[in-house]
């Protein structure tokens, strides 16, 4: 319990006892900095990856590229801030304001031009494990602390501060991108769709006469948040009626190597066994037995996109390929081993990958397209995959190169003219 100041001393309970109020305020200093976590609460996958070290340098490589980026005080202000945390009330307050304290950190320095998405994912798992180790001073059921977790993986990934600023003229654009992943395979590795919309977000310019604004998420490689609505809870205030509806949406990520693919149809199911999720969770299908995911209100087996593609073509070769992509996987009516189909899909088919996979990548698409649909919302979206970001291939141990430096920076930079293509050609017309 706090002691209330009374002129320069505090009055104890008992008669004649005084203490001065710098004594006071420093014992009370001193217990909102005592050490609240639990260190042996072990992390969950994505969080003991923490630890991972590289050739003979000890120093784990998440930390290397979260002090590459001056992140150390963030995470470290996080802790101490839930350690002075007094009430569930407050640590909603702590929660949000850090979450959005780090994504807004992040962005700007994309925006400066220091556009690594590693950071970003790295200071958050540190943030979570902390959350997962705090030991609070009051009571904090586990349903709680789960809810907490959600409240600050939101506003850590840019949702919570996704609302357009409405202006007579301007056109929106809501776009998102992912996490790194396979990073068992590859600890260092980065994700040039989340580095792409990280340099997006709040942007604000002129095309050929028409006013644009962009707002931007991170979505997680993880089966369960997916699960949980976390795509449509994100994309749902953009596409229903209203002052925040956008005239576009993208979903973006990580695709093939050395080429832009625009996803043609989206498909239904996970059918994808190769590789796990960022928890090394598998998505429960498989290309003769593919499943829906849990979530996915009634629909179609393929979704087609409503990007303007064929405009979306001219940014290719500055200085990757872009091409369209309609080949998907499906079972075909009557038959039960799957086919590839270079031209789409046929009729009364089962979904087995649409064309942009079986991963998430294709379920963002198919669950953005079918909200899209299903709320009626006439607008262009759709699915582009970016080129795969690889470190040169002499640079086995270093957290980056001058080879990653200026892929990422290409296929950033790309991802943005096949947007400015596409909005040119569908929404070009000034609004009135």
């Amino acid at each position: 319990m706090r002691l209330r100041a009374l002129g320069v001393a505090v009055v104890l309970g008992v008669v004649g006892v005084v203490v001065p109020l710098a004594s006071v305020v420093a014992a009370d200093t001193a217990a909102d900095e005592r050490p609240c976590r639990n260190t042996t609460i072990a992390g969950d996958v994505e969080e003991q990856r923490l630890t991972r070290t590289l050739g003979s340098n000890p120093v784990p490589v998440p930390a290397r590229i979260v002090d590459s980026a001056g992140y150390r005080e963030l995470i470290g202000d996080f802790e101490r801030s839930l350690c002075r945390t007094h009430s569930l009330d407050h640590a909603k307050i702590v929660i949000d304001r850090h979450g959005e304290k780090l994504w807004r950190t992040t962005v700007s320095r994309a925006r400066a031009g220091q556009g690594d998405d590693r950071p970003l994912y790295w200071a958050r798992v540190n943030m979570t494990l902390a959350l997962r180790q705090w030991r609070p001073r009051f009571g904090l059921s586990d349903t709680a602390r789960a809810a907490l977790r959600r409240d600050f993986e939101r506003a850590s990934r840019g949702i919570t501060t996704s609302s357009f600023t409405p202006a007579p003229g301007t056109r929106t654009v809501f776009v998102s991108g992912f996490d790194p992943f396979t990073l068992d395979s590859e600890i260092r590795r980065g994700n040039p769709s989340g580095a792409a919309v990280l340099r997006l977000d709040g942007a604000r310019f002129t095309l050929d006469g028409q006013r644009y604004e962009i707002q931007t998420v991170v979505f997680p490689v993880r089966y369960g948040d997916f699960d949980e609505g976390i795509v449509e809870g994100a994309f749902r205030p953009h596409l229903v009626d209203g002052r925040q509806q956008a005239d576009w949406i993208t979903t973006i990520s990580q695709g093939r190597p050395d080429a832009f693919d625009l996803e043609i149809h989206n498909g239904r199911r996970r059918s994808i066994s190769s590789i796990g999720d960022n928890l090394n969770v598998w998505g429960g299908g498989s290309p003769t037995a593919p499943v829906v995911a849990p979530g996915i209100g009634p629909g179609p087996e393929f979704v087609p996109t409503s990007l303007p593609t064929a405009a979306m073509l001219a940014a290719t070769g500055k200085p990757y390929l872009v091409r369209e992509n309609p080949s998907v996987t499906e079972i075909p009516a009557g038959q039960t081993q799957p086919v590839t189909r270079p031209d789409g899909p046929t009729p009364g088919s089962i979904a087995v990958s649409g064309s942009g996979g079986g991963y998430l990548s294709n379920e963002v698409a198919y669950r953005t397209s079918l909200l899209r649909v299903t709320l009626g919302a006439n607008i262009p979206g759709g699915h582009v995959h970016t080129p795969v970001l690889t470190f040169d291939p002499a640079n086995t141990t270093e957290i980056t190169d001058p080879s990653f430096e200026r892929q990422r920076t290409g296929i950033a930079a790309q991802t943005e003219l096949i947007l400015r293509a596409g909005l040119g050609s569908a929404l070009g017309s000034a609004r009135p």
